[in-house]
């Protein structure tokens, strides 16, 4: 079959053995590559990378010891296991057998052993955030608020310093977003901090952020037509179990929603390859498992194949493995009860061989040997079989750092993620509001202070005033009378003219009393009486 890629020969038989041979056009059907440690899981990975690269296939690899990044360098004739891949390559009969480099190119979540992969807050979603941090219903919802009053706000949500700002609004605004949106409590803003908190400790401050992963990056070929190993450093990534599951799911998730629908194509748009893949589903709640089920279940429609590697086929939860159609089983050991459950177990998931007592050869194969099952043209699995794996051409151990850094010199990606990008988002509007805010609050507070002090000198200078008006008018009215008091000297020609008056006045009433009523002979009669009264009138009239 030489569409597909040779992964080594089957049991031998009356014609020397079955070659087996992993059919391009079913390695999107997912696959499984399981063994205790010690059983060559790695070496097969790497064959079998390094065949989908020459055949122009992109793949992704996360190197968990950091051996894989000797993929991208060629083996040589003096390395110490340079014998024993020689003699397997002849004893299954490859002839052409030659060391060879693959295209690859390096990646780092922390950006120290390759090109930094980042993702927004926004492009993550609140699903899968809140599936990742096992949030329940009501916290979900909550969570579901923010990003949507950060979209109607044209709030970007770029790194975990955004959404934690967000957050922290959402409380201080608890009210006012229920009215509009359902209830919002800070208990539930706390609990999804207290989370996302957890998330950051592990290193999500440096997955979040931009320049963001463009995913057509991880899709590249070479010149020579040969798709580029995108070869993930995930040693350090290791100690952050909740980190690399979230990146991994995310990887899957954005996979799916970027690429179109392609059925079953010729050969795979993309394959991965999670190493450690337990740390997916160690301690996942249910949605989380449910999540990566879908995802794996529909991306195969994609063109993308997913291959699980890890030492005991139990840690993958049936509904997953269940969609795994092209197994590679190691040896296992059948030390403790779960041993052998997990050996029951595999060998159940095996085509049935009636020349091969399955369990029995788990515990026996040796290494560099495996239990092979690959889907057939038709989508059937085939026969297990016992198989001599066939050895890789690469490096078998990882690269220095001088070669690292050799290699991500000529990367097609030099420079496009290297330096973080901090634009004005969430974190910096909503501080720039409160600053905002804040100084408003001020100066009106400062300007009610001012008002309140202008009123207050205003009434003081009020009262002041009224006092000098009254005072003055005191004054005025005191020089008024002073005024309005006669001299002495205006006395002394009063009363001399008051007098002078009254005596001519006197004269006068006399003259006019002797005139009308006549001389003293009549003094005694009535006549002097009218005369006195005349006199009086007339001496009134002159005082």
């Amino acid at each position: 079959m030489s569409d597909g890629i040779f992964l080594g020969l089957g049991a031998p038989e009356k014609d020397g053995g079955i070659p087996q041979y992993l059919n391009l056009r079913r390695a999107n059907r997912h696959g499984l590559i399981a063994g205790a440690t010690g059983t060559g899981k790695t070496v097969t990975l790497q064959g079998i990378a390094e065949s989908f690269s020459a055949l122009g296939v992109p793949v992704f690899v996360a190197d968990v010891k950091g051996d894989l990044s000797g993929i991208s360098m060629a083996g040589s004739p003096t390395a110490k296991n340079a014998d024993k891949l020689v003699s397997r390559a002849k004893e299954i009969g490859i002839a052409d057998y030659s060391y060879a480099d693959n295209p690859a190119i390096f990646w780092d979540l922390y950006g120290e052993q390759g090109h930094a992969i980042r993702t927004t807050v926004s492009e993550m979603g609140p699903l899968l955030l809140a599936r990742l941090m096992g949030l329940n219903d009501t916290q979900e919802g909550v969570l579901n608020i923010a990003f949507k009053y950060a979209d109607e706000e044209g709030l970007l949500l770029l790194d975990l310093g955004d959404l934690q700002a967000m957050l922290a609004y959402c409380a201080e605004n608890a009210d006012t977003l229920s009215a509009r949106f359902g209830n919002v409590t800070k208990a539930s803003v706390g609990a999804i901090q207290r989370q996302l908190l957890q998330l950051e400790t592990q290193g999500g401050d440096h997955f979040f952020g931009e320049p963001a992963l463009d995913i057509h990056d991880f899709l590249k070929v070479d010149d020579k037509g040969r798709g580029y190993v995108n070869i993930l450093a995930a040693d350090k990534l290791m100690q952050s179990p909740k980190l690399y599951a979230t990146f991994l799911l995310w990887l899957l998730s954005e996979l799916f929603e970027t690429l179109p629908e392609v059925g079953d194509p010729e050969k795979p748009v993309l394959v991965f390859f999670f190493d450690e893949a337990h740390l997916l589903f160690d301690d996942a709640p249910a949605a989380l498992q449910d999540k990566i089920e879908q995802v794996v279940r529909l991306i195969r429609s994609k063109g993308v194949g997913v291959y699980f590697v890890t030492q005991n086929p139990i840690d993958i939860p049936e509904a997953i493995a269940g969609q795994l159609g092209n197994r590679v089983q190691h040896a296992l050991r059948a030390f403790t009860p779960r041993d052998q459950k997990a050996i029951k177990a595999a060998a159940d998931t095996f085509r049935i061989n009636p020349d091969l007592d399955i369990e029995t050869a788990i515990t026996e194969v040796k290494t560099g040997e495996a239990l092979v099952s690959l889907l057939q043209e038709d989508g059937a699995p085939g026969v297990v079989q016992r198989t001599l794996i066939a050895p890789p051409r690469s490096r078998l151990g990882p690269v220095d750092a001088k070669e690292r850094a050799i290699i991500q010199s000529i990367s097609p990606c030099e420079g496009k993620y290297d330096t973080a990008v901090d634009r004005e988002s969430a974190e910096e509007i909503l501080a720039a509001r409160g600053q905002a805010a804040a100084a408003a609050a001020q100066a009106a507070k400062a300007k009610a202070e001012a008002d309140k002090a202008a009123a207050a000198q205003a009434k003081v200078e009020a009262k002041q005033r009224e006092q000098e008006l009254k005072e003055q008018a005191r004054r005025d009215a005191a020089a008024a009378h002073e005024a309005a008091k006669p001299s002495g000297f205006d006395k002394a020609v009063q009363s001399a003219t008051r007098s002078a008056a009254s005596s001519v006045g006197r004269q006068v009433a006399n003259e006019l009393g002797r005139a009308v009523f006549g001389g003293s002979s009549r003094r005694s009669s009535g006549g002097g009486i009218a005369g006195q009264l005349v006199r009086g009138i007339l001496g009134s009239l002159f005082k």
